[in-house]
C-alpha cells in the first residue's frame, strides 16, 4: 500500500513538473488541433501552417528582444536603465509613446525586452504607454498603410498611434499613484529586490558591459535567453493558432455588413468589432480599403485599425502574460476608448477640411 501511495505521489508530482513546463497555451493547443483533426482536418492543415509561418516571420524580432533583455538582465544594465526611468514618467511616457510608434518592434516582439525593464523597476505608465502604441504603426507598415490607403492616412494612423500612449502613459501614472494598480504584474515582471526601489546602496550595480567573461554572468544570461524565450513563444504560438481559426471562420463579408456605408454608429461599432475581430496590420490594409471604396468614412476604418491594432489576439496575449486581469481590463479600455476618441476626431477633421 505504501508503494502505491508513493507512486500516485510521485505521478502527481510528474504530472505538475509536466504542467509547468508546457503551460496551458501548449495544452489548449493540442486540444484545438485535436480537435480540428477529428472534425475539419483541411482546417487543421491550414492552421498548423498559418501558425507556423506567423512563428517564422515574427521569430527574429523574438531573439533579438529576448537576447537584448538576457543581456540587460547579465550585464547589470537593467539597472542603469531603471534608473533613468526612475523619478521621470512625465518624459518617459512621452518618449516610449513615440518610440513606440515609430520602432520596428511588434508589442508581442519586445515583450521579453518590457518584462525584463519592469523587474529592475522600470515604471507601469510608460511601459503601457508603449505597449499601446507599438502595435499600431512601425515603419513598415508605414509605407505599406501610406501606398494602399493614402498618406494622409498613414500620417493620421501614427499621430493617432501617439496620442494613444501618452493618453494610455499619464492616465496609468494617476491611477498608479493611489495604489490602485499595485500587485498587477504577474511573477515574470515583478520587480526583484534588485530593482531601482529595493536596491542596497552597498551592493554595486555598475553594468558589466562584457558579461561574457564571466562564468555566472553568462549563465545568467542563458536562463533569462531560455526561459523568456520559451515562456512567450509558447504564448505566441498560441495566439497565432486562435488567429487562424478568426480568419477561417469570420469572413470580410460580415465585417463589411457592419461598419458599411449608412451606419451611424459605424464608429463605436468599428471599434467593437475591431477588438475581436481584427487579424492583423498587413492584412486590415486592404480590408480597410475596400470598405472606404464602398462607402465607409476614413474615420471609420482608424476607429477599426486602431482598436484591432492593439487588441489583436497576439498583441493582447502578449499583455496577458505580463499584467494580471487589473492591468490588462485597463489595457482594453483605453485602446477601446482611444480608437474611439481618435475615430471621431478624425471624422470631425474630415468634416471642416
Amino acid at each position: 500500500m505504501q508503494r502505491v501511495v508513493i507512486r500516485l505521489l510521485a505521478l502527481r508530482a510528474g504530472i505538475g513538473k509536466t504542467w509547468r513546463f508546457l503551460g496551458a497555451p501548449v495544452l489548449f493547443s493540442v486540444v484545438i488541433f485535436a480537435a480540428l483533426l477529428l472534425l475539419t482536418p483541411e482546417q487543421a492543415s491550414r492552421s498548423a501552417i498559418f501558425t507556423l509561418e506567423a512563428v517564422l516571420n515574427i521569430l527574429p524580432f523574438i531573439l533579438l528582444s529576448v537576447g537584448i533583455a538576457a543581456a540587460l538582465k547579465a550585464s547589470n544594465a537593467d539597472q542603469m536603465v531603471a534608473r533613468a526611468f526612475a523619478g521621470r514618467p512625465v518624459k518617459a511616457i512621452a518618449l516610449a509613446s513615440v518610440f513606440g510608434a515609430l520602432s520596428p518592434f511588434c508589442s508581442c516582439g519586445v515583450i521579453p525586452l518590457v518584462a525584463g525593464l519592469l523587474a529592475a523597476g522600470v515604471p507601469i505608465a510608460p511601459v503601457l504607454a508603449f505597449c499601446i502604441a507599438s502595435p499600431i504603426m512601425d515603419p513598415e507598415m508605414f509605407v505599406l498603410t501610406a501606398a494602399g490607403l493614402g498618406m494622409e492616412f498613414a500620417l493620421v494612423k501614427t499621430f493617432a498611434a501617439v496620442v494613444m500612449g501618452l493618453f494610455t502613459g499619464y492616465l496609468t501614472l494617476l491611477i498608479s499613484k493611489s495604489g490602485a494598480l499595485d500587485g498587477s504584474l504577474k511573477a515574470i515582471a515583478k520587480p526583484s529586490c534588485s530593482a531601482v526601489k529595493c536596491t542596497n546602496k552597498s551592493v554595486d550595480t555598475r553594468p558589466v558591459w562584457r558579461f561574457w567573461r564571466q562564468a555566472d554572468r553568462l549563465r545568467t544570461f542563458w536562463n533569462e535567453t531560455g526561459n523568456a524565450g520559451w515562456f512567450l513563444g509558447r504564448w505566441l504560438a498560441f495566439a497565432f493558432v486562435l488567429e487562424s481559426l478568426m480568419i477561417a471562420y469570420l469572413p470580410g463579408e460580415t465585417v463589411i455588413a457592419w461598419l458599411g456605408d449608412g451606419n451611424p454608429l459605424a464608429i463605436p461599432l468599428a471599434v467593437i468589432v475591431g477588438v475581436p475581430a481584427y487579424l492583423n496590420g498587413y492584412a486590415a490594409i486592404p480590408l480597410v480599403s475596400g470598405l472606404i471604396d464602398l462607402g465607409m468614412s476614413p474615420a471609420t476604418g482608424l476607429s477599426f485599425m486602431l482598436a484591432g491594432s492593439v487588441t489583436s489576439i497576439p498583441a493582447a496575449i502578449a499583455v496577458w502574460t505580463i499584467a494580471r486581469p487589473r492591468l490588462f481590463g485597463l489595457y482594453l479600455i483605453m485602446a477601446a476608448s482611444g480608437a474611439l476618441l481618435s475615430g471621431l476626431a478624425y471624422s470631425s477633421w474630415i468634416e471642416i477640411v
